[in-house]
């Protein structure tokens, strides 16, 4: 289903990190970050509560905004019963949607968000999103603390807090379109190459989303998905000229590969991944770019795998799905 939007903006963004993003390609345009994994905080679901939060009270600074100027808090997170944002829209004291889409959280926010603008119904909407390396190995994996190898293929989860405020009231970046996405099976099963389970999704989705507007790529400066990372994003340009007919090779790149330096961050495996790897690219470095004139419009695809441990030992199939956003720059 794709939409198109009038009146719906971003009046600014926020971006927090943790040490292995902070020695990325991406260091010095985020706002914040902390160099261990606890952020002063005593557990690990804490600190992942903390970067969120964190993220919050600097998009808010950023704009002058008071809590009480805002009419929704959309928000989501990879925890258990997404804990983060629950946690954190408990000291909001706002009226709270919490979602759930995986790694494609953050777009899903995003639209959610920008129907309430564009309907009217809202004047500035707050989108936030949170992931932490070692809480998500604890859930869906191993604690990191087991040293259990991985295969080459595996994402690594990205740790930090994004917040997003959309409005109505005109300003340099304007969410023109979206496209929401429909779930994928292509029978993958490996929970440690989701490159392959998601490069689908992320295919229907920007086919779908080019076809419902009449748009080719040519009509987009960048086509970014979400955190396919090395090998999905491989997969994905094959994918999309063999089912689609469609190269986007020249125009495309996958926030994934983008969070870290490949070459010397071995540790990161194939790339990045996690509610917040999209979100830390675009907020840091996409919208900048926009805002300047660099960038005129983009597509911004989400991917998220929609599985559980408990599924994954059933040997259920994984299902994926993508999410789309269109930015643009505001003439």
């Amino acid at each position: 289903m794709t939409t198109k939007y009038k009146n719906v903006y971003i009046k600014d963004v926020a971006t927090v990190v943790g040490p292995y993003e902070n020695k990325g390609p991406l260091s010095k345009r985020f706002d914040s970050h902390y160099e261990d994994m606890y952020f002063e905080t005593d557990s690990l679901e804490q600190a992942e509560t903390k970067l969120m939060q964190d993220s919050i009270n600097l998009v808010l600074n950023k704009t002058s905004l008071e809590k009480s100027d805002l009419d929704l808090f959309i928000a989501g997170d990879l925890q258990n019963q997404i804990a983060a944002s629950s946690y954190t829209a408990g000291k909001l004291g706002l009226p709270f949607l919490g979602i759930y889409t995986a790694c494609a959280t953050n777009t899903e926010g995003l639209i959610i968000g920008s129907n309430f603008v564009e309907n009217k119904t809202c004047d500035n909407v707050l989108v936030s999103v949170s992931s932490h390396n070692m809480v998500a190995e604890k859930q869906f994996r191993n604690p990191t603390e087991y040293g259990a190898p991985k295969p080459g293929t595996a994402t690594f989860t990205a740790t930090g807090g994004a917040s997003c405020i959309l409005t109505s009231k005109k300003g340099k970046v304007r969410l023109e379109s979206s496209t929401i996405g429909v779930p994928q099976d292509y029978e993958q099963t490996d929970p440690l190459h989701m490159g392959s389970v998601m490069a689908p999704a992320a295919a229907y989705t920007i086919n779908k989303h080019l076809s419902d507007l009449d748009r080719t790529i040519d009509d987009y400066d960048l086509i970014l998905t979400g955190d396919l990372g090395i090998y999905g994003k491989s997969i994905l340009i094959d994918f999309m000229k063999t089912e689609y007919g469609i190269d986007i090779s020249k125009k495309y790149n996958d926030c994934g590969v983008m969070l870290y330096d490949l070459d010397n961050q071995k540790d990161v495996q194939a790339g990045g991944s996690g509610p917040v790897c999209s979100a830390l690219v675009v907020y840091s470095d996409i919208i900048k770019k926009l805002e300047k004139k660099e960038l005129k419009r983009v597509l911004y695809v989400a991917t998220g795998a929609l599985f559980n441990p408990s599924m994954v030992f059933q040997k259920e199939n994984i299902l994926s799905i993508a999410h789309a956003v269109s930015l643009e720059s505001v003439e």
